[in-house]
């Protein structure tokens, strides 16, 4: 099961997200978007969306490039694996109950407000759980992370993050020892990105999509029409 988990599974769900992703905009690109409901509870909305927007896109940037930057870096500028992952941890735990809090007011919002309630989707109130639990599971992680730090767990997850884009064989036995915490973090984040075609998430790819394709896909000209119900004839 970790073979599959985390060495054919990591795969399975990038390549949906991706193909997913591009199938989804080229048939119906207009299904980019987060769906509005700003006019009602619009500050519980206001508030909400901005601590879980702030704190996810800290933690992405965070697991981005502390998983995919080469440790060796972060060793030449003095920062060894106990101080890294003291780090992650710690900052990561902050954005973690910035976001949380967020979207706990966001799911609040959505599961109480009748109105919001009726017009969401299965994948609307879905995906928001989702993102609750991984986010929950994430904190849960923090005391087992600074507990352990000596022992230098975060080298094993560069490794497997960093072998799985290098397609490593073998990968998996990276992270083969690692608590079940860590695992049920990383399977439930590859389980969002594998469902992310199909959910309001893909509109986070709509800013740099739209541009590409109004203007390296678009074809023929731009159809404008006269707000006037008649021509106007020249007076004799």
């Amino acid at each position: 099961m970790n073979n599959f988990f985390f060495g054919i599974y990591p795969y399975i769900a990038l390549s949906i997200m991706i193909v997913g992703s591009i199938a989804r905009y080229d048939r119906d690109p207009f299904t980019w978007k987060s769906s509005s409901s700003q006019l009602l509870r619009r500050k519980q909305l206001m508030v909400g969306s901005i601590l879980f927007h702030i704190g996810v896109l800290f933690i992405f940037f965070g697991h981005f490039f502390g998983l995919l930057v080469p440790h060796q870096v972060y060793e030449a500028i003095g920062i060894h694996a106990e101080a890294k992952q003291l780090l992650a941890a710690i900052a990561g735990g902050i954005a973690g109950i910035v976001a949380i809090i967020g979207a706990l007011m966001l799911a609040h919002r959505r599961l109480t407000e009748p109105r919001i309630r009726d017009t969401s989707s299965f994948w609307d109130i879905t995906i928001l759980l989702m993102l609750v639990v991984q986010l929950a599971l994430g904190l849960i992680s923090v005391p087992y992370s600074i507990a352990t730090a000596e022992h230098g767990s975060v080298i094993n997850f560069m490794n497997w993050a960093q072998g799985v884009f290098t397609f490593q064989s073998g990968n998996a036995a990276h992270i083969a020892d690692e608590p079940l915490i860590y695992k049920l973090h990383i399977v439930l984040g590859l389980t969002i990105f594998l469902v992310f075609p199909f959910t309001r998430l893909v509109h986070i790819l709509s800013g740099f999509a739209a541009p590409v394709r109004y203007l390296l896909t678009r074809t023929g000209y731009q159809i404008v029409r006269s707000r006037r119900q008649a021509p106007r004839h020249p007076a004799e």
